[in-house]
């Protein structure tokens, strides 16, 4: 006997080519917004804090995280499970194509609105969000809250307050130890191109030891040779040396490679998430399906990444070499693990709440713009929802 559900929803239709070709639209929409409002977050701090340019930012973003997505084929199953809808909803929408559709273009026209207005969104909860939009537009009340609340919203919601507190916690533990190892940071000029960081010490001390052979030499020395224009001019650095080598090279580098971490863990987490979709409606090969998803976020980055990653890098809160070295370790270790064991996190969350707990303690943070992004949080679930349920509506 055929159920009313199988009466209305023919097998030729669902899996029509013209409904698996759709199904690869929007899973290729969505990886090239997910790469525009994500890709920058993982070298945000690079930028913000003045160590690379945008360009070379953006460039290392680009590779860690197609090196993250490609990865991902062999360690991060666990996410493609949670994703592809099983358990949520009953075992035959889950792999039915016109819904997975509907969770793709949901959740990218969610993040796309979202990249256009410069939030930095997740797009883990985007895709939440549109799996129960699609969900009830499909089943009704026959979703599994259970499910959605165990496996979805508590991982949501908790990791952003363990990445505050151990942001906090790295970033206090890490300048007591600075200071007890008399490591002390000094005003410097950024003078001529490439760039060459001057300790305004050294000017002071070239300035008071040079000799003058008349009055009116000294007159004219007397007078200020180094003028700065605007506060942020004036950077502080380490100066000092251990063992030989340079506090600050070894700070820069240290600072890329947590970002290059954090990159890489976000394609290590997102992509399987995305890939999910294709898995579930059994419409491509899993290890092409994620190559191509790789390609779509890496595009995505390099082509729509500038708006989100000036919220991210500059409004947030200022940050220095140190700050921004403690909120890529605290972001990278939290979302690798993550990924590892299967557990839903956001690498937007975790990065913002990693970058506010360093901002709490260094007491330079801006209040308003966190207060914004939280609310574009809350909001990302109902946009979903509801863009998901309206593509489910025409495509089924």
């Amino acid at each position: 006997m055929l159920s009313l559900k199988q009466l209305t929803r023919p097998s030729s239709f669902k899996d029509s080519h013209m409904l698996i070709a759709l199904l690869l639209c929007s899973t290729l929409f969505l990886s090239y917004y997910n790469g525009a409002n994500d890709n920058f977050k993982g070298v945000a701090t690079l930028y913000g804090s003045g160590t690379l340019t945008y360009k070379s930012a953006i460039t290392i973003a680009t590779i860690t995280t197609f090196a993250g997505s490609i990865c991902a084929i062999f360690i991060s199953h666990g996410l493609i499970a949670s994703f592809s809808g099983k358990g949520l909803v009953p075992h035959d929408i889950a792999g039915a194509t016109d819904f997975l559709t509907a969770v793709g273009f949901g959740a990218g026209c969610t993040v796309l609105l979202a990249t256009r207005l410069g939030f930095p969104i997740s797009t883990t909860h985007s895709l939440v969000g549109s799996l129960v939009g699609a969900g009830f537009m499909a089943v009704g009340l026959d979703v599994s809250f259970k499910q959605l609340a165990g496996a979805f919203l508590i991982p949501l919601l908790v990791s952003p307050f363990i990445a505050f507190m151990l942001g906090a916690a790295v970033y206090f533990i890490f300048t007591k130890v600075r200071k007890r190892a008399g490591i002390t940071k000094e005003s410097c000029l950024c003078i001529g191109e490439p760039r060459q960081f001057i300790p305004l010490r050294t000017l002071s001390n070239t300035h008071s030891s040079r000799a003058y052979s008349d009055v009116e030499t000294r007159d004219q020395a007397a007078s200020p040779f180094v003028e700065v224009a605007d506060v942020n001019d004036c950077v502080d650095m380490y100066t000092d040396r251990v063992w030989g080598v340079r506090i600050q090279k070894l700070l820069d580098s240290s600072h890329i490679i947590s970002a290059a971490a954090v990159s890489f863990a976000r394609g290590l987490n997102d992509t399987p998430k995305i890939a999910g979709l294709l898995v579930a409606a059994q419409a491509i090969d899993i290890r092409l399906g994620m190559a191509i998803i790789a390609i779509g976020i890496a595009i995505g980055g390099l082509l729509n990444a500038r708006r989100v990653a000036e919220t991210m890098s500059n409004k947030i809160a200022e940050l220095n070499h140190g700050q921004g070295f403690s909120a890529n370790l605290v972001t990278s270790f939290l979302v690798i693990i993550a990924s590892k064991y299967g557990v839903p996190v956001s690498t937007t969350h975790v990065s913002v709440g990693s970058i506010f707990g360093i901002g709490m303690i260094s007491k330079n943070r801006d209040t308003k713009v966190i207060r914004n992004i939280i609310l574009s949080w809350l909001i990302t679930l109902p946009v979903a929802m509801i863009f998901s349920a309206f593509v489910y509506y025409l495509v089924s």
